[in-house]
C-alpha cells in the first residue's frame, strides 16, 4: 500500500484532552480519530489492526466449535423487564422511546436476546451442548471515559454464549474457553493472568477475568508470580506475611492491571425468564444451563498499545501489525533512486509482502523516520544512494537499534506473522 493513497496525516503533538498513552499514540499516528468522549473512528491503519485482532478472536472461537451469528443492537424494554435488568442496568444502558412511544434500549450485552433466540433451536437434550458468538457494536453510557480505547461508550464486543444440559458439560466448555482466551491474548502479544472475581449480578459463583499487568490499569489485583494464582481486589483473600493463599510460597502482590476479557457461569438466570427449557432423556422439562464470555476488541487494542510502545511511538506485535514493513527512501530524490524505490516496492508486492511504502513527496527524511517509529510497524526498510549502489535494502526491527543490509530476495526470511 502506498502511504500517499491513505487517509493519513500524523500529528507532532498529542491531543490535549487525552491522558491515556493508547489514545495519544493512536491519534497522533492517525490510527483513530476522536468524535466525542468515548467514541472513536478507526482510520485505515487502525482498521487493519482491528481486523487482525478480530480474525485472531474468530479463529479461536471457531476452534471451540462455536457458530458465529449477529444479533440486534435495538432491544425492546419487555425483554429486559423479564430479567429485572431494565432498571438494574439503567445507569449504563442507553434507553429511549421511538416515534411510536415504544421503549427501546441499545444493547450493552445480549444475554436476554440470545436466550430467546436459542428457543428456536433447543428443545431436547440431543440439541445440547451448543455455542454461538457474535462480534458486534455495543453501547454503554460510561461515566468515566478518560482512558482512550480502554473504556468507551461505543465499542466492539466479542460475546460468546454456551448452552448445556447440566453443570459438568458447562464446566468443561468453560475450561476450554479459558484456554482459548489465553491463546488469543498470547497471539496478540499479551501475558494475561486468569483472575478470580465476583460473579456480580450474573452468578453466586466466582467469575474469571483475564488481566494484563499495566501501570495504566484501572483495576487492582492480587497476584502470585510463582504459581500464577490471582484474585480481583474485591474478593482477594487476606493473608499473613503476604504469602499466596493458593501455593503458600509465593508473594501475594498487589498490582495494577487492565481487564481484557471475562467469563461468567450464568446457570439458569437467563434461561428460566425466557422459558428456554429442554426435555431430558426421560421427557422431563429442565432449564438450559448457560454461560457467557466477553472480549472488548477496542480495549484489547488499547491494552496492546499501553504495553508495546516506547518514547518514539508504538511497537506492534507482528501478529496484529497493519503491515509488516515500512519502506522509505532517504537522500536526494534522484531519478535513479526513485526508480529503485519503485522497483523494490513492486517486487516486494509480487513477493506477497505486506508493505507500507512511504512515497510522500516534499517530506523530509527526518519526518519519514519519525513517522515510521510512531506508526510502529515490525520492520523498517530504507533505500538510499548507498543501498542503491549495492542493490540492497537497509532493514531494522522497530524494537532494535542496529540495522543491516540485505539483498531483495532475502526479504522472504522476514515474512512470518
Amino acid at each position: 500500500m502506498r502511504l500517499s493513497h491513505l487517509l493519513f496525516k500524523t500529528q507532532k503533538q498529542a491531543p490535549k484532552d487525552e491522558v491515556a498513552i493508547n489514545a495519544k499514540l493512536l491519534i497522533r499516528a492517525n490510527f483513530i480519530q476522536k468524535l466525542m468522549a468515548g467514541v472513536y473512528s478507526f482510520l485505515p491503519l487502525g482498521f487493519q489492526v482491528r481486523e487482525r485482532v478480530i480474525n485472531i478472536i474468530r479463529e479461536e472461537m471457531n476452534a471451540l466449535g462455536a457458530s458465529e451469528i449477529i444479533m440486534p443492537a435495538l432491544h425492546p424494554r419487555s425483554l429486559w423487564e423479564a430479567t429485572g435488568r431494565w432498571q438494574g442496568m439503567a445507569k449504563i444502558m442507553y434507553q429511549f422511546k421511538d416515534h411510536s412511544g415504544r421503549e427501546i434500549g441499545l444493547g450493552p450485552t445480549h444475554e436476554e436476546v440470545v436466550a430467546v433466540l436459542a428457543k428456536t433451536a433447543i428443545s431436547s437434550y440431543v440439541d445440547l451442548p451448543k455455542a454461538v458468538y457474535q462480534i458486534q457494536t455495543k453501547f454503554r453510557d460510561e461515566p468515566r471515559v478518560k482512558s482512550g480505547l480502554l473504556r468507551g461508550r461505543e465499542f466492539t464486543m466479542k460475546d460468546l454464549y454456551s448452552f448445556h444440559r447440566d453443570q459438568p458439560s458447562s464446566d468443561e466448555f468453560y475450561d476450554r474457553t479459558k484456554r482459548a482466551y489465553r491463546k488469543i491474548f498470547e497471539r496478540c502479544g499479551l501475558n494475561s493472568f486468569i483472575t478470580e472475581a465476583s460473579g456480580g449480578d450474573f452468578s453466586k459463583e466466582h467469575s474469571h477475568e483475564f488481566m494484563v499487568e499495566c501501570p495504566a490499569g484501572e483495576d487492582e489485583i492480587f497476584l502470585c508470580r510463582l504459581c500464577g494464582f490471582a484474585q480481583n481486589k474485591e474478593i482477594a483473600a487476606k493473608t499473613k506475611n503476604h504469602r499466596c493463599p493458593h501455593c503458600q510460597k509465593g508473594v501475594w502482590e498487589k498490582v495494577k492491571s487492565i481487564e481484557v476479557g471475562n467469563i461468567f457461569k450464568l446457570g439458569t438466570k437467563f434461561s428460566e425468564p425466557a422459558q428456554l427449557f429442554y426435555k431430558d432423556s426421560k421427557g422431563n422439562l429442565k432449564p438450559v444451563i448457560m454461560a457467557s464470555y466477553g472480549i472488548g476488541v477496542e480495549r484489547l487494542i488499547g491494552t496492546i498499545v499501553e504495553i508495546h510502545h516506547d518514547e518514539k511511538g508504538m511497537i506492534w506485535p507482528t501478529s496484529i501489525a497493519p503491515y509488516l514493513f515500512y519502506l522509505l527512501e532517504v537522500g536526494e530524490s534522484s531519478s535513479a533512486l526513485k526508480k529503485f524505490g519503485e522497483q523494490v516496492y513492486n517486487r516486494l508486492e509480487k513477493f506477497g509482502v505486506e508493505i507500507l511504502y512511504d512515497d510522500r513527496e516534499k517530506v523530509s527524511a527526518g519526518e519519514k523516520f519519525a513517522d515510521a517509529d510512531l506508526v510502529g510497524l515490525p520492520w523498517r526498510l530504507v533505500i538510499s544512494e548507498k543501498t542503491l549502489v549495492q542493490e540492497k535494502i537497509e532493514i531494522k526491527r522497530r524494537d532494535e537499534k542496529e540495522s543491516r543490509l540485505i539483498k531483495l530476495n532475502e526479504i522472504k526470511n522476514y515474512l512470518k506473522r
